[in-house]
């Protein structure tokens, strides 16, 4: 009977959307393996809407913002088929302490995570607009967190692991 409870208690918060902090990463490591390049993964703060484009999936997840960002990041360096090109919003940089308590830690601790990773700054609105054309026709992966601080979710682009731009230009060439 207990384990009908726990299975039962299990499926209702996969169904709706709500993991704890374990759980999520097993969704992570269970989705990776599919998601390619053109595909995204976000790690929201807790007033991120939820989008209704078909391709988006938002999980909510009661965890830490930055665990989480440093558990994408170390999913994602186990892969060999992705590698992420990572946006932050430029409008973060200007949030002032007076208006977000604790904004200037967070951007530190972001900051030291992000150190070694090709990671682009551009206008939120920049970025909702690329992630909204994905997920018109990809999948999109958004793990919302409890994070309270505005413009603080980091957007993961996946582009493949074994082939880059300058690989497709030298292809594109010899197809001419």
């Amino acid at each position: 009977m207990k384990n009908k409870i726990i299975a039962a208690c299990l499926l209702l918060s996969l169904m709706t959307g709500i993991l704890s902090a374990a759980d999520w990463k097993a969704k992570l490591q269970q989705e990776l393996p599919l998601l390619g390049h053109r595909n995204w993964i976000v790690v929201a703060d807790s007033a991120y809407p939820l989008q209704t484009a078909p391709g988006i999936e938002t999980i909510y997840v009661d965890a830490d913002q930055l665990e989480v960002v440093k558990g994408v990041i170390a999913e994602l360096a186990q892969t060999k088929h992705v590698k992420p090109t990572i946006y932050t919003d430029a409008e973060m940089k200007f949030v002032a302490e007076k208006n977000a308590p604790g904004i200037s830690a967070y951007r530190e601790a972001l900051e030291k995570i992000l150190a070694n990773q090709p990671a682009q700054v551009l206008p939120h609105e920049q970025i909702i607009a690329k992630l909204d054309e994905a997920g018109k026709t990809f999948k999109v992966l958004l793990i919302k967190t409890t994070l309270t601080k505005p413009y603080t979710s980091v957007f993961f682009q996946l582009q493949c692991g074994y082939w880059n731009a300058d690989s497709e230009a030298e292809l594109r060439k010899a197809m001419e």
